[in-house]
């Protein structure tokens, strides 16, 4: 195992998140663990936030939650980006749920021969304009919905990080429509969700059956900047980025660093090289952001390169080659977090925290 780098998960701050969610919400929570539980890692974060209170697991991908199956998870499991032509009958013999999107999926669903009736939940486009049925879903009748269990109905809100926003209110109020239509069919005992990660912390009105969180469940604001940061919403930040540092060595005033040349040394200084780069995750563009130590921020400077980066530690630094420094954390001490990465890079923190590549290992704290 490498020790040039390595995840720090608290797997406590992620059942601490979704109890405190859950409080919130008053309803069931689906705790959202796609994209390998956001760079987090799947399995063990499904089960801290079973352990904090979820109900159940949401995931994009049918393999995602066919590897929880395999490692022994029994809760709910709904899978969303299925499409058409997936292997369904191995998804229905493992006890997964499937969100269905279009008539042709259903149709193929509602095909399959087996012990085991199909459970699934019709996802519609409310305003999102991506997955879901739109005009379609006028088109569903009782024949469409014959030979399945249709166990929930869901959408997503698109903005729901800008409470106030118009969109907000018509994504609602289309999906109620949408909801009374199945009603009209008589499915009116289904499982409705709609809330994301935001909706949950700001629009109780929207919460429906079951609310599935995101990316607050680790820890991390949905935006920084209508929302607020993640200690103002009472959060705690999951995930820690640690790497030690490669070479630590003293250059003149006027120093070239990295490709291009794009920066040179104002002073004499002491720089660090830091032994990842973007083929670990880190943002090549990055600027404004660095490394964490002892008790001091030292920001990158030059290019990002594929395995490394340079950060300028300052004339007067006591760091030596082979000290750990820290990259992105909770904040709690004045190191950079997530959200000040997203902000260097001209992305988000959801970006920073799902790019960490498998390279570098997770490692979990109780």
């Amino acid at each position: 195992m490498t020790n040039r780098a390595e995840v720090v998960i608290n797997l406590s701050a992620i059942k601490s998140n979704v109890a405190t969610l859950k409080a919130k919400a008053g309803v069931d929570l689906m705790a959202v663990v796609k994209a390998d539980a956001y760079g987090h890692g799947l399995v063990p974060v499904a089960k801290a936030a079973l352990d904090g209170g979820a109900t159940w697991l949401g995931v994009a991908l049918l393999e995602e939650a066919i590897a929880l199956r395999a490692a022994g998870i029994t809760a709910p499991i709904l899978a969303w980006l299925v499409p058409s032509g997936s292997d369904f009958q191995s998804a229905v013999d493992k006890d997964i749920d499937l969100a269905v999107s279009s008539i042709k999926a259903l149709d193929e669903i509602r095909a399959l021969k087996g012990a085991k009736r199909p459970r699934i939940h019709l996802e519609v486009d409310t305003g999102m304009t991506r997955g879901g049925f739109l005009s379609e879903c006028c088109e569903i009748d009782i024949n469409h919905l014959q030979g399945v269990e249709i166990v929930g109905i869901f959408s997503h809100f698109a903005r729901a990080d800008e409470p106030g926003q118009a969109q907000n209110l018509e994504q609602l109020n289309r999906f109620k429509k949408m909801v009374a239509n199945l009603d009209s069919l008589g499915f009116t005992n289904l499982i409705r969700h709609l809330s994301n990660s935001a909706a949950t912390l700001v629009d109780h009105t929207s919460a429906f059956d079951m609310v599935r969180t995101g990316i607050a469940m680790y820890g991390l604001t949905p935006d920084l900047n209508h929302l607020g940061t993640s200690q103002s919403l009472g959060l705690k930040p999951a995930m820690t980025l640690r790497a030690k540092l490669h070479l630590v060595k003293a250059v003149p005033a006027g120093s070239p660093v990295g490709y291009g040349a794009t920066e040179k040394t104002k002073s004499e200084t002491k720089l660090g090289i830091v032994a990842m780069g973007y083929a670990d995750g880190i943002p090549r563009i990055a600027k404004g952001a660095g490394i964490f130590f002892n008790g001091k921020r030292a920001p990158i400077i030059g290019r990002v390169s594929m395995d490394q980066f340079v950060v300028n530690l300052g004339a007067q630094s006591s760091a030596q080659t082979g000290d750990w420094v820290t990259i992105f954390g909770p904040g709690d001490a004045g190191e950079y977090t997530a959200d000040d990465w997203g902000g260097a890079s001209g992305s988000i923190n959801y970006e920073i925290v799902t790019r960490i590549g498998p390279r570098v290992p997770r490692i979990y704290e109780l």
